[in-house]
């Protein structure tokens, strides 16, 4: 007689171990799949690292409506400013990683990592990358009192001023602190930065002349231009932009090279499901797709994109890469 004719029960036991194992298995397979499907099934809450007004804000707001009209569910943004963007984004890397708290980051992601020599997070690890969704340029502008007409001008003048010139920043770790500290160096001029907790605030300083200067988005300083309450000098693009067509680049005004873009993306926290990820990823590539939301978006200078979740984690590696050795070259050093 063999031994499983002599120990039948303990067959049984085995097959059920196996059985159970296997169901299990497929139970969790099948409960990703299921909350795939059904996501989202309640409110999905956008923290936007900045204060309202700014960049990230404008996208935040703009992508949560078109989420809420696609999917029929509540999106809010909530603002998180702070840090150059690292008290918002560290909620995020803290939060539950079910699909309901995303965050939608800009520069200060894949710079942070150069400018600060300790983070409450780790910048690849603590979160999974959604898209990549849209980059764009920053503008120089200086407040109307200031008696310069262009980049050339303005060097000049800097450095005819004992103390210098002041320049705001939404924060640092922001592509409009960096913006400003390369041209610094690069113009060789000692200025004196004024940050504060977001676009929004900086870009109420610079109209109020609580600074002389500010590196900030082309679509948020345009319509004060027109105004005559700022002067828009330069763009950090490689190339003019249809929005302000008559405004030169960096490279144009004397500083060859010199090109810094603001790259907007989505991320939520590690272990979100991969399921959810990817379907987050596809709705908001089909978003980004939309005729008018291609014309809305690139009326404001966005170079829209909307990637894989593996495009915007290679990229988001390339960038830390080339961030850190341009700021040490640069002769920026971390705090």
């Amino acid at each position: 007689m063999n031994k499983a004719m002599q120990n039948p029960r303990r067959s049984t036991l085995a097959i059920a171990v196996l059985l159970l194992a296997g169901s299990q298995a497929a139970w969790a397979q099948g409960r990703e799949a299921g909350n795939s499907e059904a996501y989202p099934d309640k409110t999905i809450r956008i923290i936007a690292p900045s204060s309202p007004g700014g960049g990230i804000d404008v996208l935040a707001r703009f992508l949560g409506a078109k989420l809420t009209e696609s999917w029929g569910k509540t999106v809010v943004v909530d603002n998180r400013p702070g840090a150059g963007g690292i008290i918002g984004t560290s909620a995020v890397a803290q939060a539950s990683p079910d699909g309901y708290t995303l965050l939608l980051i800009a520069g200060g992601y894949t710079l942070n990592p150069s400018l600060y020599k300790k983070l409450p997070y780790d910048t690849m690890n603590d979160f999974e990358r959604i898209s990549l969704l849209a980059c764009a340029p920053n503008m120089l502008v200086v407040h109307a009192s200031i008696p310069v007409k262009s980049v050339g001008e303005l060097v000049a003048y800097a450095r005819s001023r004992p103390d210098g010139l002041t320049f705001g920043s939404s924060g640092i770790g922001t592509t409009s602190y960096l913006s400003a500290m390369l041209f610094q160096q690069r113009a060789k001029l000692q200025m004196v930065h004024v940050p504060y907790k977001g676009a929004g605030l900086s870009n109420k300083a610079m109209l109020a002349g609580e600074v002389n200067m500010l590196f900030s988005a082309p679509h948020e300083m345009v319509p004060y231009a027109r105004e005559g309450r700022v002067k828009p000098l330069a763009v950090t693009s490689s190339q003019r932009l249809p929005l302000v067509a008559d405004v030169p680049t960096l490279a144009e005004a004397g500083f060859p090279g010199f090109e810094v873009n603001t790259c907007y993306g989505m991320l939520a926290p590690a272990k979100t499901p991969t399921a959810i990820i990817e379907k987050l990823s596809r709705k908001l590539a089909d978003i980004l797709e939309t005729p008018d939301v291609r014309k809305q978006l690139e009326s404001l200078s966005f170079t829209l994109i909307g990637s894989t979740p593996q495009a915007f984690t290679d990229w988001a590696r390339k960038d830390l890469a080339r961030w850190s050795t341009e700021l040490r070259e640069a002769g920026i050093q971390p705090e």
